[in-house]
C-alpha cells in the first residue's frame, strides 16, 4: 500500500473515530435536556438518516402519529425538530420567530444561493432584510403587480388559443403539464427580463429585443429548474454527513455545480442583454438602476440570485398547483360544474375573465385553497435553524437545531380538518378556515414566501379562464386521474396530467 493510500485510510479512520466520540458526547448531553421524543434506534454516525425517504413528508407524518406533533431526529451531525401541529407552529413563529429566522446551511444553497447570499438562503440580518424589502416593496408590490397585469392576461390567452387549436369542435386529449409549465415560465420571464413570450411547444419565439434567447437555451433553463427541485430537499446525505463531501457521494455536488453553471450563464446573458436594451420596465432593468447607484452592493451575483429565486419560486410551484387543481376538478365533476356555474353567473359569455373578477369568485378561490391544502407545493416548509436555545411545546431546542414544519401533515390532520382526505372547496366558504396556522402552503413568519399575491393572481386567472373557456373530462369515465405524488421539493404529480377538453361557445366568439 503506497504512502498516500495509507494516509487516506488513516485520515478516514480518525474522522470516523472523532465522529463516534462526538455522537457519544452529544447523546450524553441530550439526556440532560428535555428534547422532543425521537424514534429508536439511533444508530452511530448516521442517527436517523435511514428513515429519510423519497416522500419525507409522509415519513414524518407517520412518525408524528407515534411520537406526537413535535419530535426530533438526529440526522447525521444535525439535530432536527419536526413540527406537525398548528399550535406548535403558532408558538414557533410568534414567540420564537426571530430565533428561528435563520436557514441551515445546505450544499444547494452554496451553489444555487450564490454562496448563501440570495434571499432564500441568506442568514437573518441586514442583508436579508434589505433583499426582502426590495422584493416586497419594489418588485412584488401591488403597484408592480398591477403594472404587469397585461403580461399575465396575454400569456393566459396564448394558452387558451393553443388549446383551442386542438379542441375547437370536439373533445381532444391534451397533456397539460407542458402547457402549464410554459405558462408560468413565460409569465415570470417576461416580468423579470422583458421577454414577451417563448412557445416551448412549437419552438416559435417572439422576443422583446431581437433574437437573443435561443429556444434550446430557454428550454434547458426549465429543465434546470426541474432538476433543481428533484435534487433539493432534506434527503441529501452530504448535508448531514460532511465526510461524504470528500467523495462527492452519488456525484451530488458535481451535478448541482454543473446545473448552477448553466443557469448562471443563462442569467448573465439576460442581464447583459438588458443593459443593451431601451426597455426600463422589467425587474432586471430596475435592479440595474440600483446597481449604478450602489455597484459594490448590487453586484451581478446579487442580481442573479434575485432572478433565480423568482424563477425557482414562481415557475414550478405555480404550474404544479394548477396541474393538481385541474386533476382534482376532473376527478370531481360536481365541483368543476359548480366552479363553471359561478363563473358564468358572475362574468357571463360576453367577455373573458380578468384578474379584477377574482374577488367575485369565492368558490374558485376555495378550489385553489383546497388544492393547496391537499397538495401544497412545499409539503415541508423551507427549513429554519435556531440561532440560540429556545423552547417549543415545552421541549428544549438547542442552538443550531434545524426546524422542519410538515405543512402537508397539518393540512391532512383529521383533528384539524373535517373530512381531511376529501376534496371539499366548500370548507373555505367560512373565512375562519383560512385563519390561524392550519393552512400554511406559503410558510409563516418573517421568512414566509413574499410571492403569495402573485401566485394567487396567476393561479386564479389561469384556472378560472380554463374553466370558463373549456369543458373538461377524464380520458376514461371509468378511471380517475392518478393522484400519486412524485419525487421533488415541490411535490409534483407522479404522472403528467392528460385530460380531454373541448372549447365552449365563449371561445368561438373571442378567438
Amino acid at each position: 500500500m503506497d504512502p498516500i493510500t495509507k494516509l487516506f485510510y488513516a485520515s478516514l479512520i480518525s474522522i470516523l473515530f472523532v465522529t463516534i466520540i462526538f455522537n457519544f458526547l452529544s447523546s450524553h448531553k441530550r439526556l440532560k435536556r428535555n428534547l422532543p421524543p425521537s424514534p429508536s434506534p439511533t444508530f452511530p454516525i448516521i442517527g436517523h438518516l435511514h428513515l429519510l425517504s423519497d416522500l419525507p413528508h409522509r415519513t414524518f407524518q407517520e412518525l408524528s402519529q407515534k411520537l406526537g406533533p413535535v419530535f426530533s431526529l438526529q440526522l447525521g451531525n444535525r439535530l432536527a425538530v419536526i413540527v406537525s401541529s398548528p399550535s406548535a407552529v403558532e408558538e414557533c413563529f410568534t414567540k420564537s420567530d426571530i430565533v428561528l429566522a435563520n436557514r441551515p446551511f445546505f450544499i444547494s444553497g452554496e451553489h444555487f444561493g450564490y454562496n448563501c447570499t440570495s434571499v432564500g438562503e441568506a442568514p437573518y440580518g441586514d442583508h436579508w432584510r434589505n433583499l426582502r424589502r426590495l422584493i416586497t416593496v419594489e418588485i412584488l408590490s401591488t403597484t408592480r403587480l398591477n403594472c404587469s397585469l397585461s403580461i399575465r392576461q396575454n400569456e393566459v390567452k396564448h394558452l387558451l388559443r393553443d388549446l383551442y387549436q386542438v379542441s375547437s369542435s370536439t373533445f381532444a386529449a391534451v397533456n397539460m403539464r407542458s402547457r402549464l409549465s410554459e405558462l408560468s415560465y413565460n409569465i415570470i420571464m417576461s416580468m423579470t427580463s422583458g421577454i414577451k413570450r417563448l412557445n416551448m411547444t412549437s419552438g416559435i419565439k417572439r422576443l422583446n429585443q431581437g433574437d437573443f434567447l435561443d429556444f434550446e437555451e430557454a428550454k434547458e433553463s426549465i429543465n434546470i429548474v426541474d432538476e433543481f427541485f428533484k435534487l433539493s430537499g432534506v434527503s441529501n446525505l452530504g448535508d448531514f454527513l460532511p465526510i461524504l463531501r470528500l467523495f462527492d457521494y452519488q456525484n451530488y455536488e458535481k451535478n448541482l455545480s454543473a446545473l448552477q453553471k448553466k443557469m448562471d450563464a443563462f442569467l448573465q446573458r439576460l442581464i447583459d442583454q438588458c443593459r443593451l436594451s431601451n426597455d426600463d420596465n422589467s425587474m432586471i432593468d430596475h435592479l440595474l438602476v440600483l446597481q449604478e447607484k450602489q455597484p459594490d452592493y448590487y453586484t451581478n451575483d446579487i442580481i442573479k440570485g434575485l432572478l433565480l429565486i423568482m424563477i425557482l419560486a414562481g415557475t414550478d410551484t405555480s404550474s404544479v398547483t394548477l396541474e393538481w387543481a385541474l386533476s382534482l376538478l376532473v376527478n370531481h365533476p360536481e365541483a368543476l360544474k359548480k366552479a363553471a356555474t359561478e363563473i358564468d353567473a358572475q362574468i357571463g359569455q360576453d367577455r373573458l375573465l380578468d384578474e379584477s373578477d377574482l374577488a367575485k369568485l369565492p368558490y374558485l378561490h376555495g378550489v385553489i385553497l383546497e388544492t393547496l391544502r391537499m397538495f401544497p407545493a412545499g409539503p415541508l416548509l423551507v427549513p429554519r435553524m435556531s440561532s440560540e436555545d429556545c423552547k417549543i411545546a415545552g421541549f428544549d431546542v438547542p442552538h443550531g437545531t434545524m426546524l422542519i414544519v410538515n405543512a402537508w401533515a397539518i393540512h391532512k390532520d383529521p383533528d384539524v380538518w373535517e373530512e381531511a382526505e376529501r376534496f371539499k372547496p366548500e370548507r373555505f366558504e367560512d373565512e375562519e378556515a383560512e385563519k390561524g396556522y392550519k393552512l400554511i402552503p406559503f410558510g409563516v413568519g418573517r421568512r414566509a414566501c413574499p410571492g403569495v399575491a402573485l401566485a394567487h393572481r396567476i393561479m386564479g386567472l389561469a384556472l378560472g379562464s380554463l374553466i370558463q373557456c373549456f369543458d373538461w373530462k377524464r380520458l376514461s369515465e371509468n378511471e380517475l386521474v392518478d393522484l400519486n405524488e412524485g419525487k421533488g421539493l415541490s411535490m409534483p404529480k407522479a404522472k403528467p396530467l392528460e385530460v380531454m377538453c373541448k372549447a365552449r361557445d365563449i371561445l368561438h366568439k373571442h378567438l
